[in-house]
Order: C-alpha cells, then structure tokens, then sequence
C-alpha cells in the first residue's frame, strides 16, 4: 500500500498553544515518514482545502516546526468558516474531497472546537460513499473549555493562567489607589456559554477574601440588584471591589447583558461589551468610580505566561492524532484523562466525533458557590492544575522569538477554483 499525505488546518479563534499541536503533528508524521509521505497545511484553516491553497509544511526546516512550540496564534492562518450541512451544500464537502484527492492525502486533520469536530465527521462520512476514505482526527483546541468528553481543552489552562494573573496584579492596583480614585474594577473575558474562564480568575485568591471579589457567569442568571448590593457592600468593606465578568453574562431570560443584536460566521451573537454595560450601570445606580478592561485576545495571545501543563498537552494530542491515525482510527478525537487520586496527573485517550461534534460542556453546578459569585473549592480543585508550571519562550533584545514560516504553497491540480 503506497503512503498518503497528511492535510493539517486550523480552526476558529487561535489560542498560546494550537502551535505546539501543530508542532506535535508535524514532528509525529515526520518520524513516520515510511507511512506518511508530504505533510500540508490549510492557508487560513479550512479555507485552504477548498481554496486548493496548500501549504507545502516539507519546506520549513526541523528548527522551524519546532519553534512552534513556542509560538502563539495560528502559524498557519485560521478561519471562522462553518461548513454548512450536508444536505444544505453537500459541494462544499465534495470539494474538500475532491482536493484531498488530487493532492493524494488520506490523513485529515483538524484542530478547532465544537464546528471543527462536526466538520471532520462529515468529511470522514462523505469519503466513504465516494470512494476515497479519509481517515479524519480531530485535535481539541478551544480557549472557553467547552469540548466535552476531554478533562480540559488545550489552550484553556494558559488563559486561565493569564486571567488569574491579570487579576491579582490589576486587583493590587486598585487597592493601592482605592482611598482617592477608582473603586471597582471590572475585567471583561471570554466565554459565551461556558464560565470556564471567569471562574479561573478566583485562582489570583490567595486568602479568602482576596479580589476577585465577584464572577460573572453565563451559567448563573444576572440578578441586577443582588449584583449591586453585592458591589456596594464590598466597597463599603473593603474600599474597592474587583470583578471578573464572562462576555456570555446573562439574564434569567436568555438575554446577553451585551447582546449587539449582529451574528458572527458561525451564527453566534456578536457581544457588544458586557464591561462597559456593567461600568454604566455601577455609575448610574452607585456612583461609584470605574475602570473596565477587556482581556480580548491578550488573554489567548499570551504566550509568555503560558501554562507548561498546557503546552505539554497541547502538543501531546497532537502527536496522538498521528499515531492514533496511523493505528487505523477514524473520526475520533484525542483528548485529555485526568488521573483520579489525589495527585494530579493525566494521559492520552479518545473519543467518537459523533459524542463531540456540536456539543457544548458547561461548568458544573458544583463548581460555583451557593452565591453565584465565584467558585468551590471543588471548583479551585479543577482549575489549579491546569495553571502549573511555566514554560518561557526564548527572548531576544528584550522580547519573545517566534517562528516565521516560510508558507510555501504547492502548485494547485484543480482547475475550477471553489466559489465560495
């Protein structure tokens, strides 16, 4: 049997860590270059299947890929494009095929979220009815935490780390300037559904009562007075009071506090700033001094203060993609086992894309104090290992060093370009 190439791409928003599992791709088919011939990657995620615009990974050198286990954001460009059903355009699958078969690759994979997870399934369905099958994997990446059947999702661990750090430093800001200026301080995160990401804020808690004093979650309906008199009676205490609120924060009702009224590529609401909601409300309601921020993509850029527990998974699903492939696996997805017992400690398993793909995993109600402001220890119990160890990319001249690709593209075989 004659060796097929391997088709990488990337998916959705980037992360500090989707480059280590690029990384652990790339290393892990070149080890196997026996069974594994050429090793492409998407221009722009998926768009670049379609496009026929491919990346010839063969011509970065050893010392490049591996510096991109380094590296943040997604080296080889991502894309917020979502495959719409097969039954609504069945070409755009097809094409995909008929682009994997022109270019010979029968290794397909695909690092994203929830969409990703879907789209890799119905490739590895379709391939089979048109006689090309590819085998398709999944590689987990998702800063909100939400994919379900993995312990945690790579590139969570070194935001929640970032956003556990950003708040115990800015809360040391505001407590030192509190007797004469601002009074609450309100850092705005991501997270739509899922409070992942907030909840990791508490983890700047060294002492009970340490900022942040209240979390927004999506999970928790926003209660405008309960949140008020909690705001006021922190201050009235403590002369200050810090808050980290989920972009998804949200009333009884379903209703984002900062519902723009627009959808993104994908169908989400775009939110209009749930920081800025809550200042003017504060202002409005306490008269109380604000500043607000918003972590934005700081906090899933922040390569710097990367988690090493995340980097060390993130690379890690990406090597089993390949080796789990090359065991004759199809449409599943590595993921993360967290080891029970008290010390902390994880493995490598799988699971079938049909149990991932387009399912949303939330925080657990045990996770989140009886007050809905901020989390449990079975709570902080989850979290904290997953913020462990650091993991410094090298510097030059004061700033980090980063891998630049060359990101040469392969002659396209296709004549009809997608129309798309």
């Amino acid at each position: 049997m004659s060796k097929k190439n391997a088709f990488y791409a990337q998916s959705g928003g980037v992360t500090a860590v989707i480059n280590a599992s690029a990384c652990g791709v790339i290393e892990a088919a070149r080890e196997h270059s026996d069974k594994i011939g050429h090793v492409y990657a998407g221009r722009n995620g998926i768009l670049g299947a379609l496009h026929e615009e491919l990346i010839d990974v063969n011509e970065e050198s050893v010392e490049t890929i591996a510096a991109l286990r380094h590296t943040p954001s997604g080296a080889f460009g991502s894309c917020r494009y979502k495959l719409k059903s097969l039954e609504e355009n069945r070409a755009e699958y097809e094409r995909l095929i008929e682009v994997f078969k022109a270019h010979d690759i029968g290794y397909f994979f695909y690092n994203g979220g929830g969409d990703s997870a879907d789209t890799c399934l119905k490739v590895s369905q379709l391939s089979e009815t048109m006689g090309y099958p590819i085998q398709a994997i999944h590689i987990p990446k998702t800063v909100d935490n939400d994919l379900p059947h993995t312990d945690n999702c790579p590139g969570f661990g070194s935001v929640a780390k970032y956003v556990a750090v950003s708040t115990m430093e800015a809360a040391l800001d505001v407590a030192s300037m509190c007797a004469t200026s601002t009074k609450v301080f309100i850092l705005e995160v991501m997270g739509r559904h899922a409070g992942w990401i907030a909840a990791a804020g508490a983890l700047a808690q060294q002492e009970e009562g340490d900022a942040p004093h209240i979390i927004l979650f999506p999970e928790v309906a926003f209660d405008k007075d309960k949140f008020l008199k909690k705001v006021q009676d922190t201050v009235d205490e403590k002369g200050y009071c810090v808050i980290v609120a989920s972009e998804g924060a949200q009333y009884a009702d379903g209703t984002f506090l900062a519902d723009a009224g627009t959808t993104d590529a994908f169908g989400h609401k775009q939110l209009g700033g749930v920081a800025p909601t809550l200042a003017n409300m504060i202002k409005a309601e306490l008269g109380l001094k604000y500043h607000w921020a918003l972590a934005d993509y700081l906090q899933r850029a922040a390569r710097h203060i990367a988690s090493a527990t995340d980097v060390s998974q993130a690379y890690a699903v990406g090597r089993a993609a390949v080796e789990k492939a090359l065991e004759g696996k199809n449409a599943i997805m590595p993921c993360i086992v967290r080891d029970q017992g008290p010390e902390y400690g994880w493995s490598i398993g799988e699971a079938p894309l049909s149990e991932v793909a387009n399912v949303e995993k939330m925080m657990p109600k045990e996770y989140i104090s009886e007050d809905g402001f901020g989390i449990t220890e079975a709570g902080r119990d989850y979290l904290l290992p997953l913020i462990q160890g650091e993991d410094y990319p090298p510097f030059k001249n004061g700033v980090p060093q980063y891998a630049k690709l060359k990101k040469v593209l392969v002659d396209k075989k296709l004549e009809d370009g997608f129309k798309g």
